[in-house]
This record gives C-alpha cells, structure tokens and sequence, in this order.
C-alpha cells in the first residue's frame, strides 16, 4: 500500500506523515513541487530518523506521478473533504495509493477528475478539516486493518 501526499505545504506535516509510513511499512509518494526543501529543518525534525527507513518517490509533477501510476496499474484512493463515500466504507486492496492535498488547497481539479475513489472522513459539521497528518494515519490505519483482515 502507498501513501501519497500532493504538493505538500508543510514540512512538519510530511516529515510526520513519512514517519508513519516507515513504522507501518508503507511506500510514500511526494508529487511536487512541495512548499519546502527537503532539507528543511523542521522537516528533518519532524521525520527524525525513520527517513532513513521509509521508501519515498519524488515524482518532478502530477503527470509524472499519473505516467509511473499507470504503468503499475495502481487505484488511486483520494481523500477529500468533499469525497462522497465514508473512509470506513471503502474496501481497500494492497494495491491502493491512499492520496491527500496540500494543506492550503487541496488537490487540483485534474487530480480529483483522475481519482478512481473519493473518500471524506467524517467531522463535525461546522468544523474545516482535521490535519493531514491525522488524516493519514487513520485512513492508513482503516486500509491496513481490512487488508489484513483479508489476508488471515
């Protein structure tokens, strides 16, 4: 299973998120251009050392990322605020690129367009979004808990 971020904005988020993916064995994706250097200190912070134990793909662009995606013939898992299907819903397979937006924006249009599912993890109404970071882990945590439920 893949986790992949699009154009991130903040570097504590991602280092966040690549933490996760080396603890739960998962491949990360960057689709850029991200909204820091890589070198960025908080990003480093954020990540310790476990990127020295995640599997993480930069792709240059969203046309680049769709080209290496097509050719593994991978379904593309878009979380969104405005998705139409509960997260826990959703049957996940080994196979998914779980994908989320940048923090100020989201996602294109293109990238929407291009999702084979989009799903939203219910909050209270009124409230914006929760952080991205949360986001992933408990969407991560969901595929993985079905996944391996199939498995057994």
């Amino acid at each position: 299973m893949h986790i992949a971020l699009f154009q991130p904005d903040i570097a504590q988020n991602t280092g966040t998120i690549l933490r996760l993916c080396a603890c739960l064995g998962l491949t990360a994706h960057i689709i850029e251009p991200a909204g820091f250097p890589f070198s960025d200190r908080l990003f480093r912070r954020a990540g310790m050392d476990y990127l020295d134990h995640v599997s993480v793909t930069r792709h240059d662009s969203w046309s680049k990322f769709e080209e290496w995606r097509a050719a593994q013939s991978y379904r593309l898992v878009l979380f969104t605020t405005k998705g139409g299907t509960d997260y826990l819903d959703f049957r996940y397979q080994t196979s998914d690129i779980l994908l989320f937006g940048r923090e100020s924006a989201g996602v294109a249009d293109a990238v929407v367009e291009a999702a084979d599912a989009r799903l939203v993890i219910p909050i209270t109404p009124g409230l914006r979004s929760l952080n991205v970071a949360m986001s992933v882990a408990m969407a991560a945590g969901e595929a993985l808990r079905q996944v391996r439920n199939q498995q057994v």
